[in-house]
């Protein structure tokens, strides 16, 4: 409801009438103001500056830390300052990092070094590296079978981990590509197969694949996001779609509208909200709790921040972005070359509301 009032002090025969439409305006706007929520912005930017490429990020919300995997390093950012305060170094082409549920150790996909590199997350010290298949990309932990998921992208298969022995237990052939990969923390792992625009379903205790599903208006997914309550898959897709699936049945639900270039995607359970961040410079908000999945913002970031992570227990959507130069010219071996970064322009853009 809305409630327009003036007050002209010159007319002073209204002056109750105002009045009393002034305090009618305070209760039915009170209510109003407190159940709707403000749009999401940039509330900060954080320079972390160095060289080098950036691929995923991972939260580790009751530590207020953030990891950033950055080539042969993994930046560790403290999220109440936005400082570094660390790094595990020595590696060779980092992806993604996955955490235990005990707080104790991280995984982190060494895609250059063909390894899984695990570290002590109050040292941040390598206590073990194990041996992967070719290119080790998304990763994930499963808590309902205390073990470690490695997605291999060039091998095109999954490397299964126990964390207990921190010895591989499994490697699952997969119909293509894996990109990123969800866990439902009941069993069930899914995963982007990027060149076959599928999703694919294993069984984290039988370690076998127990669905191939298409993925209806989606080309090469990559970011995936998952909603455990409503059994609903999010992948962002290249087409500016992101494809909304049925994690029982597979059946395709929407396809709605994001921006240009996604590589990463985030789901808010409290707020029934997707996000795609886009490489286009923009991160989208699609309303999920809505039968129509319309996208109801797009946040300006910049050029480049293409992968996020969200935190749920700030309602904070971080993503990782540097000035771009220019595209160097395409050539037979590299017919979609990338544009080199402005050597020290990484930064980390926090969005809020």
């Amino acid at each position: 409801m809305s409630i327009e009032c003036s007050v002209r002090s010159s007319v002073t025969l209204f002056a109750r009438p105002r009045m009393v439409c002034a305090l009618l305006c305070g209760i039915f706007a009170a209510p109003a103001l407190l159940g709707a929520q403000q749009p999401y912005k940039v509330i900060d930017q954080w320079k972390v500056g160095g060289d080098g490429g950036w691929d995923y990020l991972q939260i580790d919300p009751p530590a207020h830390r953030l990891y950033l995997t950055r080539g042969p390093r993994v930046d560790v950012v403290d999220t109440t300052s936005g400082k570094v305060v660390g790094a595990i170094t020595g590696l060779h082409g980092t992806h993604g990092v996955a955490l235990d549920a005990a707080g104790k150790l991280g995984y982190i996909s060494d895609g250059g070094g063909n390894a899984v590199v695990v570290f002590d997350r109050a040292t941040l010290a390598t206590v073990a590296t194990i041996a992967a298949g070719t290119n080790p990309d998304g990763i994930l932990f499963d808590p309902a079978t205390s073990s470690v998921w490695a997605f291999n992208g060039r091998s095109k298969d999954a490397t299964v981990i126990d964390t207990t022995t921190q010895k591989v237990v499994a490697t699952i052939a997969l119909p293509g590509k894996p990109e990123f990969p969800a866990s439902d923390g009941k069993g069930s792992i899914f995963v982007n197969i990027e060149d076959k625009n599928e999703i694919v379903r294993l069984d984290a205790r039988a370690h076998t694949i127990t669905a191939t599903w298409p993925l209806a208006g989606c080309d090469s997914p990559s970011g995936l996001a998952l909603d455990v309550a409503g059994s609903r898959l999010f992948s962002v897709c290249d087409g500016k779609k992101m494809a909304v699936t049925d994690a029982k049945t597979g059946a395709s639900i929407a396809t709605p509208a994001i921006g240009d270039g996604p590589d990463a995607a985030g789901y808010s359970a409290k707020f029934k909200l997707a996000f795609s961040s886009n490489g286009e410079g923009t991160l989208t908000v699609v309303d999920a709790g809505k039968a129509e999945y319309p996208t109801v913002q797009t946040v300006p970031t910049q050029r480049s921040a293409r992968t996020m992570i969200y935190d749920p227990s700030t309602d904070r959507i971080y993503l990782s972005a540097a000035e771009l130069g220019p595209r160097p010219a395409a050539t037979p071996e590299n017919p979609r070359p990338r544009p080199s970064m402005v050597p020290g322009s990484f930064t980390v853009i926090v969005v809020g509301r």
